[in-house]
């Protein structure tokens, strides 16, 4: 299993127009700070996409991907879906996979597209790619369903949270204990946030969950740069590669 945080930025990216704070010009300047928006490529015997950015055809073009086997929506957030469009005319009936309410949104925009849909029922398991995936409800108001993703291949298992503050269901957090790898959304250092969680809360629910690994991912300009910000925080960044 190879995991490839294809963007780790959040819904802005960094750089972030018309802001000169030192991530974003980090970013200008060729740095780690540079994020494209939220995206994970996870491998086994083929590709599965979670969520589809607004920079889906560059990030695909990166890591040298032609064809997917599954698209796996967290959410219908523009910056984790809008890239979607970038199959039209390179890739037919893409199997795409979610919660109801998640696929009625997202794919009403597609219309023009073609694709396979499959409705997942929250914390029942189905294979694809000859892995193991479970959607786990998380909380990311204002939508009542938004999901993590849990990903086993035998004894080795990530976490993916998806966008979501520290109030996650107990049933998913008894689902998400002792992975590998744990992917948290923490948008921000310290501040307080409503729909996120910051680095203090992702760090805590890493611990909570005795991860053996963190990693942060849509992470926003406010950490500063890259290479800095990284001896404090797990950042990751676009192009970071997990295998197992």
């Amino acid at each position: 299993m190879k995991i490839t945080l294809l963007g780790t930025g959040d819904a802005p990216s960094t750089p972030m127009i018309g802001c000169k704070c030192p991530a974003c010009m980090d970013a200008r300047n060729g740095g780690r700070s540079n994020r494209s928006r939220f995206s994970v490529l996870i491998e086994g015997d083929g590709h599965v996409l979670i969520d589809t950015s607004p920079d889906m055809r560059a990030q695909l073009l990166s890591a040298n991907v032609s064809t997917v086997n599954g698209v796996i929506w967290t959410h219908p957030h523009y910056d984790h879906y809008a890239g979607f469009g970038d199959f039209y005319r390179a890739q037919r009936n893409v199997d795409v996979y979610g919660i109801k309410e998640t696929l009625d949104c997202i794919l009403d925009t597609f219309y023009f597209m073609s694709y396979k849909r499959h409705d997942i029922t929250l914390y029942e398991p189905f294979s694809l790619i000859g892995l193991e995936f479970t959607l786990l409800k998380v909380t990311h108001p204002p939508f009542e369903n938004a999901v993590g993703v849990r990903v086993s291949n035998g004894d080795k298992t990530v976490i993916i949270t998806g966008d979501t503050n520290k109030e996650i269901p107990e049933e998913s957090l008894k689902m998400m204990e002792d992975a590998d790898l744990l992917i948290a959304d923490a948008l921000a250092p310290t501040f307080k946030l409503r729909k996120h969680m910051n680095a203090a809360q992702a760090i805590a629910l890493g611990k909570k969950l005795r991860a053996k690994q963190t990693v942060f991912t849509h992470v926003g300009h406010f950490y500063g740069p890259h290479d800095t910000a990284s001896k404090k925080w797990p950042l990751g960044y676009d192009g970071m590669v997990f295998e197992f």
